[in-house]
């Protein structure tokens, strides 16, 4: 098969599966599948099975493939807690959120994290961004305060978690970054994920409650394997392809989001919700634009304002 073929299809795969975790999300939290589910035992279940799942994938792997390289660094405890508390404080608002509003506009906020990314950065790391990127930035929180609906007079509340949410990943990201700049992936995956697992455990504790039937566990369950799948197919389709030529395929967990939706809980997209979803896919096509124009040129080439 085709790289090419081979990463669009990987990549078709990956948002149907983020899509469906917030499908599921939805489901246990707005009592489709029973008692209504709190958003943090959904959290904890993300974290845990997600875990569970990461140590299989592993040990199926061969040797040489999970061993970690030669000289390879201990893991840095503080930037790993730091990401994981991150990552746990933003999936438990996205999954509060998904129970609330539509599944689109849930995950069309959560592509504003790429741009919180790029903000913090400028500010945390020192990071310079030119005037395109700006622009990006300024498409997609355009795209933001449309989802957010300001002139209805009240914001839902469940937008604001997702937009929180968006900005608490995006601060993630700036960890990952720093991460990923001296450990191994494998490394970095199987540490946030069993740490993620014993915070989620302890913060649902107040909270917790058996699941009623036999359907809410197996939806908890395919939450967290959901998540790492996802996680796995964009990982595998960036390895075959360009980013610039995945990227854009990301955007289909819209897509996915609004058949759901219009599937599974009869809510049609409002002309709110497609247009800012629209503005921020914009925003974020811009961004993946002016990075493939960053490629290294050769020497002596000229180069133009970002």
């Amino acid at each position: 098969m085709p790289a090419a073929l081979f990463a669009a299809l990987a990549m078709l795969l990956a948002t149907g599966f983020f899509a469906g975790t917030t499908l599921l999300a939805k489901a246990l939290g707005s009592g489709a599948l029973g008692t209504p589910v709190n958003a943090l035992m959904i959290s904890q279940a993300r974290f845990l099975f997600g875990f569970l799942a990461v140590l299989l994938v592993l040990a199926a792997l061969p040797r040489r493939v999970r061993a970690l390289p030669a000289g390879a660094p201990p893991p840095a405890w503080r930037l790993h807690m730091l990401r994981t508390v991150l990552g746990w404080m933003a999936g438990a608002l996205v999954f509060a959120a998904a129970a609330q509003i539509p599944l689109t506009d849930v995950n069309a906020l959560s592509f504003l994290s790429p741009i919180a990314t790029m903000l913090f950065a400028v500010t945390l790391l020192g990071e310079r961004i030119g005037r395109w990127r700006w622009l990006a930035a300024g498409l997609a929180m355009t795209g933001a305060l449309v989802l957010l609906r300001p002139g209805d007079g009240v914001v839902h509340p469940a937008a604001l978690m997702a937009l929180g949410a968006a900005f608490l990943m995006g601060l993630e990201g700036v960890v990952i970054k720093r991460l990923a700049g001296s450990e191994p992936p494998q490394q970095i995956m199987l540490v946030s994920n069993a740490m993620g697992a014993v915070l989620a455990s302890v913060m649902v504790l107040p909270f917790f409650q058996w699941p009623e039937a036999g359907v809410q566990l197996l939806a908890l369950g395919a939450v967290g394997l959901f998540m790492v799948t996802g996680q796995l197919l964009m990982t595998l389709a960036f390895a075959r392809a360009d980013a610039s030529f995945v990227t854009p395929f990301l955007y289909l967990v819209l897509v996915w989001a609004a058949i759901f939706d219009i599937a599974l809980f009869a809510i049609m997209p409002d002309t709110a919700s497609i247009a800012g979803a629209a503005i921020i896919v914009a925003g974020g096509l811009v961004m993946a634009w002016r990075e493939t124009r960053r490629a290294p040129r050769p020497a002596g080439a000229g180069r133009g304002h970002r």
